[in-house]
């Protein structure tokens, strides 16, 4: 397993990928740290047959998503991976979008063990992380710094496979883009996310906008690392 790879090419909505390593149709989907719900719906309204319990720790979003009327066949759970509220062997699929760093580095292997209780057995996880690399990065690590726990996390991850709590069907690397409509669109996006309190000093603000406006288009992109696990049967 690598935690990155050199010169990335392909840049695509992450749909395309998980379209193409996973069929979703009459599948019990389970996603973990949904955010605002976006990939749980195009999960949910693309397909047939498929049904989602979609978890988010933060309680804000989780109260939002609440709200949403339109997913008849998405369930929405306040709750983190790390403590399940499912029986085992519910799940046919596990989603981890870009969250998986974010469970505490303590409860990450504990995490794990909880994909695996509740998937079927031969489920699948599939674990998308960014890589600490790329323009959006250096904005955010400015005052966000997140390459312990993405490393932690990819160690937790190679771990699993290494102990044989998984097996590996395949690692991924693609770019995602990101666009911001101006500075203010990354401030109420970013900076005051809901689900992670960003404290800017005065000095730390200006650096982070000089290097957004210099960038000029709006437009950046992340480096992303697909890990496609199996329950070892």
């Amino acid at each position: 397993m690598e935690i990155t790879k050199n010169n990335i090419t392909r840049t695509c909505p992450e749909s395309e990928i998980y379209n193409e390593l996973l069929k979703l149709d009459d599948k019990h989907i389970l996603e973990l740290g949904c955010g605002n719900a976006e990939l749980t719906r195009t999960i949910a309204t693309e397909g047939h047959g498929r049904t989602i319990v979609a978890t988010e720790v933060d309680k804000i979003q989780h109260n939002n998503n609440l709200l949403i009327t339109d997913l008849p066949n998405v369930t929405f759970k306040l709750a983190g991976a790390e403590k399940i509220p499912a029986k085992n062997n519910t799940f046919d699929v596990v989603f981890m979008f870009k969250s998986f760093h974010h469970v505490p580095i303590k409860l990450m292997g504990q995490a794990l063990m909880e994909v695996q209780r509740v998937l079927k057995p031969n489920g699948i996880a599939y674990i998308s992380e960014p890589i600490f690399a790329g323009d959006f990065n250096a904005i955010l690590s400015l005052f966000h710094d997140e390459k312990e726990v993405r490393q932690q996390a990819f160690l937790t991850i190679k771990n699993s496979v290494d102990t044989g709590i998984f097996s590996l069907i395949s690692e991924t690397f693609f770019n995602l883009s990101l666009v911001f409509e101006d500075f203010t669109d990354f401030e109420n996006k970013v900076l005051k996310s809901t689900h992670t309190e960003h404290n800017l000093s005065d000095t730390v603000y200006k650096q982070v906008k000089e290097l957004f406006v210099k960038q000029k288009t709006g437009k950046f992109t992340i480096p992303i690392r697909v890990d496609l696990l199996q329950v070892i049967s």
